[in-house]
C-alpha cells in the first residue's frame, strides 16, 4: 500500500455464487445467472465473448490465479473491451447486486460533479476558494490561502504541508469548512502535492453552495440517471454535505460504466454527458504525485496526478480508493477495468493487471476458443473468499444454545448476547446502546441477513450514510475446538469484516473482536475483550 494511502487510513450475496458474463453462448436468457446478475438495475453494459473483442480468456484466468495466490483479497473484477463486458467475477459472499464502499475512488465522482458545474457556467477552476465562503474565513487570511484556487483543490496542490482532514474531524468539529480554511497553508498553492481528502470535501461543499443540492442529488440527473446507476449513497459531514473524498457506494458495474464514460470522452448513448475538454484536463498530469518505495517506472503512484485522477503506467489513468477500489481506464487498449478489494498491497493488484490482463488485449478479434472461454467461465463463476472451516458442532452447544450472556459495562456498549444453534446455522442476538440486533451465521458456510447491527466500528471513517438503519451481513462460523466458536461477519456492502471469537467456560463466555483493518495493519483491535456470565 502506498505512503499517501496509508496516511489516509490513519485519518480517516447469494451464497457461494460468483457470476461471470451471461450472454448468448455463455448462459441462456432467463437463467438463474441472468436473473441474479442485476435483478433490479437497468441499462447494463452489453456482454460479449472475450475472443470477439480481441481478449485472450487465459489472461483473465491468470489474473485471478495471481491475486488468489498472493492472497490480495479482491472482491470483484469486471473487464470491458470496446464497450463490451468480456469477463466479470465476484468472490462470494460479494455479489453483483451489492454495492461496495469506494473510499477515495469517490474523489473521481466529485471531480466529475465539478466538471459538470463548470460546463453549466457555475464556476471556473481558477475561482478562488475563499470567494465561496466569505462568512467562514479566519480572522487573518494569508496570502497563500487567498491564492488557493478550485484547481488547487482538484490537483491536491493546495499548499498544505499536512492534510487538514484529521483536524476537520477532530474534537467533535461540526463546521469542516471553517476548520479547512483555518488550516495553515505553508506553500504557494499549485506547487506542492499532498494527498488531501479535505480538499475534495471542499469541492463537494462548493458544488452544494452553488447548486443548493448535495453532491449525490446534483449528480443524479446529470450522471447517475443517464448511466443507469441506481441505489447510490454517499456519507455526509455533520451538516449534511457529502464528504466528497470518500463515502460513495456503487456496484462494480457502475464503476465500469463511469470508466467507460471517460473512455468515450464524455459521450453516452450518443449524448454528451461531460465536456471532452474537462476529461482531457482531469486525466492528464498537473502535478508530480508522491508515494511508495519503488522507482518511478515501476510505481503507479509516481506517474502524476490530475483532477482527482491518478496517471498510471502504460498511458492509462485511474480513480482509486483505499484498500483497492479501482476504475482503470486504458485508452490505448480501448478498455476499462473495475475492481473492488480489501487489500494491503494496492500496487500488487495493479501489477497483476499489467502482468496478466494487459497482455491479453490483442489488436484484432481472436479466433473462437471454446475450451479457453469455458475455462474462464468456470473460474469466474466459482470465486469465493476463504474462511475458517473446522468442526460443525461441539458438545458445548447443548449447554449454551439460546442462553443469554450478560456483560459488564464496556466501551462497545454490548450488554447481552445469545447464540442459538440449529441445523447448519446459528442465530446471533445481541443488545447494545442502539437496541437489539440479530444476524444469521452459517456453520461452515456463508449465510446472508439484513441486520440493524452497525458497521461503524470497523469502517475507516465513521461518517454516516443519511437514513441508513440496516446493513447486509454475510456470516459464517466454525468450532475451532469444543469451547471456541469463531465467527466471520462480512459487512458485504463495505470492504470489511469482523472476526468474532467466543470462548466458553462452565459459567461464562468471553468475546474478542478483530476487524479486518486491524488484521491487515497488524494492530490490536481497540475493542476490549467482553467478559460475560451465562444465565
Amino acid at each position: 500500500m502506498q505512503h499517501n494511502r496509508r496516511h489516509f487510513l490513519q485519518q480517516l450475496g447469494f451464497g457461494a455464487l460468483g457470476l461471470t458474463v451471461a450472454t448468448t453462448g455463455w448462459a441462456n436468457s432467463g437463467t438463474l445467472a441472468e436473473s441474479l446478475l442485476s435483478p433490479s438495475r437497468s441499462l447494463k453494459l452489453p456482454r460479449s465473448l472475450p475472443t470477439a473483442q480481441g481478449v485472450a480468456p487465459e489472461g483473465l484466468v491468470n489474473f485471478v490465479n495471481a491475486i488468489e495466490k498472493a492472497n490480495l483479497n479482491v472482491h470483484s473484477v469486471m473487464v470491458v473491451r470496446h464497450g463490451q463486458v468480456v469477463g466479470e467475477g465476484w468472490w462470494a459472499p460479494y455479489a453483483p447486486q451489492l454495492k461496495h464502499t469506494l473510499y477515495s475512488l469517490s474523489k473521481a465522482f466529485t471531480s466529475t460533479a465539478v466538471g459538470l458545474a463548470v460546463d453549466e457556467g457555475r464556476l471556473t477552476v481558477d475561482d478562488k476558494v475563499i470567494s465561496f465562503f466569505k462568512d467562514q474565513l479566519p480572522a487573518t487570511v494569508s496570502d497563500n490561502l487567498a491564492a488557493m484556487r478550485v484547481k488547487d483543490l482538484l490537483t491536491m496542490s493546495t499548499g498544505h504541508d499536512k492534510e487538514p482532514t484529521p483536524d476537520m474531524r477532530a474534537n467533535g468539529n461540526t463546521n469542516w469548512i471553517k476548520v479547512f480554511l483555518a488550516h495553515p497553508v505553508e506553500h504557494k498553492p499549485g506547487t506542492h502535492f499532498v494527498y488531501n481528502s479535505g480538499a475534495t470535501y471542499m469541492l463537494s461543499a462548493i458544488v452544494q453552495k452553488l447548486t443548493g443540492q448535495p453532491l449525490i442529488t446534483y449528480l443524479q440527473p446529470r450522471l447517475f440517471g443517464p448511466l443507469g446507476i441506481e441505489g447510490a449513497d454517499w456519507e455526509v459531514d455533520p451538516n449534511g454535505i457529502n464528504v466528497g473524498g470518500w463515502g460513495l457506494r456503487l456496484h462494480t458495474e457502475d464503476i465500469a460504466k463511469f470508466g467507460q464514460l471517460y473512455l468515450q470522452k464524455g459521450v453516452w448513448n450518443s449524448k454528451r454527458i461531460l465536456a471532452e475538454s474537462w476529461i482531457t484536463d482531469a486525466t492528464k498530469s498537473h502535478v508530480q504525485s508522491a508515494g511508495g518505495k519503488r522507482k518511478a517506472e515501476e510505481n503507479d503512484w509516481l506517474q502524476g496526478y490530475g483532477y482527482q485522477f491518478w496517471r498510471c503506467r502504460h498511458n492509462a489513468y485511474r480513480g482509486d480508493g483505499a484498500m483497492g477500489q479501482y476504475c482503470i481506464v486504458m485508452p490505448d487498449q480501448d478498455a476499462v477495468i473495475a475492481i473492488t478489494s480489501e487489500t494491503g498491497d494496492m500496487q500488487a493488484v495493479m501489477d497483476a493487471v499489467w502482468n496478466h490482463i494487459l497482455p491479453a488485449f490483442k489488436s484484432d478479434k481472436l479466433p473462437a476458443d471454446a475450451a479457453a472461454t469455458a475455462g474462464m467461465t468456470r473460474k469466474l463463476s466459482n470465486l469465493e473468499l476463504t474462511y475458517p472451516q473446522k468442526a460443525a458442532t461441539s458438545p458445548v452447544v447443548a449447554k449454551v444454545s439460546g442462553k443469554t450472556v450478560a456483560f459488564s459495562d464496556n466501551s462497545t456498549t454490548i450488554s447481552t448476547m445469545s447464540l442459538t444453534f440449529g441445523g447448519d446455522k446459528c442465530v446471533v442476538k445481541l443488545r447494545d446502546e442502539n437496541g437489539a440486533h440479530e444476524l444469521i451465521c452459517g456453520i461452515n458456510r456463508w449465510a446472508e441477513s439484513v441486520s440493524t447491527l452497525s458497521a461503524k466500528p470497523i469502517k475507516l471513517v465513521a461518517t454516516p450514510v443519511p437514513g441508513e438503519r440496516k446493513t447486509r451481513i454475510a456470516a459464517t462460523g466454525t468450532w475451532q475446538d469444543e469451547n471456541t466458536f469463531l465467527m466471520t461477519w462480512r459487512f458485504i456492502e463495505t470492504a470489511h469484516y469482523d472476526s468474532v471469537t467466543c470462548r466458553f467456560s462452565p459459567t461464562g463466555m468471553t468475546v474478542d473482536f478483530e476487524s479486518s483493518i486491524a488484521h491487515l495493519n497488524k494492530t490490536k483491535d481497540a475493542r476490549p475483550t467482553l467478559q460475560g456470565t451465562i444465565s
